[in-house]
C-alpha cells in the first residue's frame, strides 16, 4: 500500500513532463486525437466542479481588478508593440487577451487555491472575452489579415467555442448535487483523476502547437527571427502575468488563485483566434505559451508534492 502511495506520488511529480515530452515526440498523431480535447476538458472540469456549490460563485473586487490587467493590458501590449510590426503586437495582444484556461480551477484547487474564487473568475474571463473579443478585433483590423465573418459571426464562433464547455460541466454538476447527490459526492472525492485527464490533454495540446509551428516553418511570412521573437514575448508575457496574479492573490490571502487566474491562459482557443481573426503568424505567440505555462505548472506541482511528501515525513518518520 505504501509502495503505491509512492509511485502514484512519483507519477504526479513527473506525468506533466512526461504529457509535454510525448506531445513533442508524437506531434504526428494529433490529427486524430484532437476532437477529443474539448470532452476531455468538459469531463475534467465536471470532474472538478463537482466539489463546488452554486452559492460559491460570486465575482469581487478581486475579480474584476484580475480581469481590468487581462483586458487592459493587453491593449497597452499592442499598442506598446506595434511600432516592431503588426504580427509582434498581435502575438503580445494575444497572450494577454486570451482567457483563463478552463483547466485553470483543476490545476489551481491540486495546489491548494481556491476553486470557487478561480471558477468565478474564469466564467467572468472567459464571458468578457467573448463579448469584447469582436469588437477588438475589428478596430485592430489586423492589419492586412481582414476576417470575411462579420461582427456577429465572430461572436457566435468564440462564444459557442467558450460557453458551452465552461458552463455545461458547471450546470450538470449542479442538477446532479440536486437529484444525485451520493453520486456527486462519490465524483467529488475522485479529484485525482482530473490530474490524470489534464495531462492527456495536455499531451494532445503541446502535440498540436509543435505540429502548428513546424508546419508554417518556412513559409512566407513565417521568418525565422520574428517567430523568435514572439516566442520570446510570449515567455515574458507568461512569467509576468504569474507574477503579477501571484502578488494581487496574496492581497486576498490566495497568491495561487491570483496566478493560476491571470498566468493559465487558454492557449487552444487563443491559437484559433490568431489563425482565424489576426495575422496567422501571430499563433505562434499562444503555441510558445503552451510550453512555457505548462513548465511553470509542472514546476509548481513539483515543489507542491515535494513539500506535501515532506510534511508526511515530518509529522511520520515511519513512512521512510
Amino acid at each position: 500500500m505504501m509502495r503505491f502511495a509512492r509511485i502514484r506520488q512519483l507519477l504526479k511529480i513527473w506525468m506533466l513532463p512526461i504529457a509535454m515530452l510525448g506531445g513533442i515526440l508524437f506531434h504526428n498523431i494529433m490529427g486524430y486525437l484532437s476532437p477529443l480535447s474539448p470532452y476531455l476538458i468538459a469531463i475534467m472540469l465536471f470532474i472538478t466542479y463537482c466539489r463546488l456549490a452554486p452559492k460559491e460563485i460570486r465575482f469581487s473586487r478581486f475579480s474584476y481588478l484580475l480581469l481590468l490587467i487581462q483586458v487592459a493590458g493587453s491593449l497597452a501590449v499592442y499598442l506598446l508593440l506595434l511600432p516592431f510590426g503588426s504580427s509582434i503586437a498581435e502575438a503580445g495582444f494575444i497572450c494577454i487577451f486570451c482567457p483563463t484556461a478552463t483547466a485553470a480551477p483543476v490545476i489551481t484547487a491540486m495546489l491548494g487555491g481556491s476553486l470557487s474564487r478561480l471558477t468565478s473568475f474564469s466564467l467572468l474571463s472567459n464571458l468578457t472575452v467573448a463579448i469584447l473579443a469582436p469588437f477588438l478585433f475589428t478596430w485592430m483590423d489586423s492589419h492586412g489579415h481582414s476576417s470575411s465573418l462579420s461582427f456577429f459571426q465572430i461572436t457566435g464562433l468564440i462564444s459557442g467555442r467558450v460557453v458551452p464547455i465552461i458552463l455545461g460541466p458547471l450546470v450538470l454538476s449542479f442538477l446532479l448535487r440536486l437529484i444525485a447527490p451520493k453520486i456527486r459526492d462519490e465524483i467529488a472525492n475522485h479529484q485525482s483523476l482530473s490530474f490524470y485527464i489534464w495531462a492527456v490533454s495536455l499531451f494532445i495540446v503541446v502535440g498540436n502547437a509543435v505540429t502548428y509551428v513546424m508546419s508554417h516553418i518556412g513559409k512566407p511570412g513565417a521568418e525565422a527571427n520574428i517567430m523568435i521573437s514572439i516566442a520570446g514575448i510570449s515567455l515574458v508575457a507568461c512569467c509576468l502575468q504569474f507574477l503579477i496574479g501571484r502578488k494581487l492573490g496574496k492581497t486576498v490571502g490566495d497568491p495561487i488563485s491570483g496566478a493560476q487566474g491571470l498566468g493559465q491562459k487558454n492557449t487552444v482557443l487563443a491559437v484559433w483566434m490568431s489563425l482565424s481573426f489576426l495575422n496567422p503568424i501571430s499563433s505562434v505567440g499562444p503555441a510558445a505559451y503552451v510550453a512555457w505555462q505548462n513548465t511553470i505548472n509542472s514546476l509548481q506541482l513539483w515543489y507542491k508534492a515535494k513539500k506535501d511528501r515532506n510534511t508526511v515525513i515530518g509529522e511520520n518518520p515511519e513512512s521512510l
